[in-house]
């Protein structure tokens, strides 16, 4: 059953010069989890951060680290980020060999487990995988940069997760991310998604509009 949507902003759009100041300001404006973009060089064109500094601004707020890990081989890093106090880790299918393992792993760990799917990516894919899943992430543009423009074939990827995860009967959620503004995400949530991430639609403005940013993606 679709839920109220949760709003994840990414912090791969806040200015990393005041990073802790910016986790605390999208907690004030209605966040629901905080979203972390881990890129590797490898696994997409692009290199974020480690754990090691998403430790440092953990203690900045008690919202759920929600972390998306663009990295592969993906296992040998989930111990790490379970340490620097994730609460859900969500891997590529394609980001090693075994996802049944990693996601087993990620849920040894005491985490909620995600499951990405690349715009390439089938839902069919999830055949045999949502009894593990705690969460679906439908990403709406290629991983790998922040600012790109919506693909909107992936709204029927959406819809077609969501009857997915209902006929399950599990509380999965479904996740949505890549290019999410308050017209998008609009269209996602009317698709079936319940969470959804976005960084320049949030952070668009500095501090003081990051209330009124949240409050537009939920549609109020």
């Amino acid at each position: 059953m679709q839920q109220p949507v949760r709003i994840a902003p990414s912090i791969l759009s806040a200015d990393f010069a005041r990073l802790g100041e910016e986790v605390r300001a999208i907690d004030a404006a209605g966040a629901d989890w905080i979203h972390v973009d881990v890129m590797d060089g490898h696994f997409v064109p692009n290199i974020s951060f480690g754990p090691a500094v998403m430790k440092s601004v953990r203690g900045c707020t008690a919202k759920p680290f929600d972390v998306h890990l663009m990295i592969a081989p993906v296992d040998a890093y989930l111990d790490a980020f379970a340490e620097a106090g994730a609460d859900c880790i969500s891997v590529h299918i394609e980001a090693g060999p075994h996802i049944h393992r990693s996601l087993q792993h990620i849920k040894s760990l005491g985490l909620r487990a995600g499951v990405v799917l690349c715009p390439g990516t089938p839902a069919k894919a999830l055949d045999y995988l949502l009894d593990l899943a705690d969460l679906v992430l439908v990403m709406s543009v290629n991983p790998g940069f922040g600012g790109q423009g919506f693909i909107e074939g992936q709204l029927k990827k959406i819809a077609a997760v969501r009857k997915m995860i209902d006929a399950s009967g599990r509380a999965i959620d479904l996740e949505v991310d890549g290019g999410v503004d308050a017209a998008t995400a609009a269209r996602c949530i009317a698709a079936g998604a319940d969470a959804l991430v976005a960084g320049t639609a949030v952070f668009r403005g500095g501090a003081p509009a990051y209330a009124a940013n949240i409050a537009a993606l939920r549609g109020e």
